[in-house]
């Protein structure tokens, strides 16, 4: 059990029998009655939000998540395919289940995938912080084209725009934040 008082982004509960995971939270203070929390919720399942109210210190069951370590090996169709290293147990996600950050996803990449330990189901994926990928499209590079002077986008291999410095170029391989898709430096 949590109590709403500790509800972060983030967060997985369970809710009319599935897991959803807290997206944002806001803790109120009315002047006259009781404090409640506020939160927009995300069902990890089908991907649907929605917004519910909870009383402040109210509690509800937290979601049992096993998190593993998996490589992703192949896709197929629409889905993509994930081996566990150790057991060689297979996971299947689909993109709509994966969302914004298959765009970054790339075979042998090594992510965390969740799985909901009550009735064993895949859940989501965790990608890594940053990625090292290789410019596939750019415009050229110019001769003074200097660090702090601008950005153009560029396509990486997985087929993702990416803003970067004037001066990369294509077949350069360059570090990316999957998290904010910001540039981070060449490799």
């Amino acid at each position: 059990m949590i109590s709403s008082n500790d509800f972060r982004p983030g967060v997985a509960i369970e809710l009319d029998g599935s897991v959803w995971r807290v997206v944002e939270f806001l803790h109120v203070k009315p002047g006259k009655g009781s404090a409640f929390v506020r939160t927009k919720l995300k069902n990890a399942e089908s991907g649907s939000t929605m917004e519910r109210t909870f009383r402040a210190g109210e509690t509800v069951p937290q979601a049992n998540l096993d998190k593993r370590s998996m490589q992703h090996t192949y896709k197929q169709g629409e889905d993509y395919i994930f081996m566990d290293m150790e057991t060689y147990e297979e996971a299947t996600l689909t993109a709509a289940q994966i969302g914004d950050r298959v765009k970054y996803l790339k075979e042998g990449m090594e992510v965390n995938v969740l799985r909901w330990t009550q009735n064993n189901k895949v859940l989501d994926v965790e990608l890594p912080n940053s990625v090292t990928l290789e410019v596939t499209q750019a415009d050229p590079g110019v001769k003074g084209d200097t660090a702090t002077g601008g950005t153009k986008p560029a396509i990486v291999e997985t087929g993702a725009q990416v803003m970067v410095p004037l001066f990369i170029s294509v077949g350069e391989r360059i570090r990316v934040d999957t998290r904010t898709d910001a540039y981070l430096g060449r490799e």
